[in-house]
């Protein structure tokens, strides 16, 4: 069976004599990170794009060929039976509203009574509020109005007096 890039990797680190620590501290990161790629175990990495980073960071830093590690890490996915991050996701078709194909199952006249639906509803909360308003608040103003008036016209008499 064929070396996984792992394999390959801690092979060239060690014959360069490159302590794992190094590579640890120098490229940031994890030391069981760079145990699991020298493993060949990929499930203990955080996956994705971070996999492919600590690889090709790894292999700069010990001089191995990046992008011939990657092409490697790639392979040795595929031979796993896991999928790898350059297949293109699949479709996902999203139920948002505003979606193409969900505007053109509502009729036009569905969407015009919605739309009357709403601002009915917001027309009577302004109303609501205009009228809670004037019962509640406003005339609570209009009390203490008086009182400012009456106290301006006995200031006026007083200047005159």
């Amino acid at each position: 069976m064929a070396a996984g890039i792992g394999e390959k990797l801690r092979l060239e680190r060690e014959t360069r004599g490159i302590a794992l620590r190094d590579i640890s501290e120098n490229t940031r990161i994890s030391m069981r990170y760079l145990e699991a790629i020298e493993g060949d175990d990929y499930r203990r990495l955080p996956g994705g794009i971070f996999n492919r980073s600590f690889i090709r960071a790894y292999a700069k830093f010990i001089g191995f060929d990046e992008e011939t590690a990657i092409e490697e890490y790639t392979r040795t996915l595929r031979d796993q039976g896991e999928s790898s991050e350059d297949e293109p996701p699949k479709p996902f078709r999203s139920l948002v509203y505003t979606d193409d194909s969900a505007t053109q199952t509502r009729s036009p006249l569905k969407t015009l009574m919605l739309a009357i639906i709403i601002l009915a509803l917001l027309s009577f909360a302004i109303w609501g509020g205009l009228r809670y308003y004037q019962r509640n608040i406003a005339p609570r103003s209009e009390r203490v109005a008086p009182r400012i008036e009456l106290n301006a016209k006995e200031e006026q008499h007083a200047l005159f007096v």
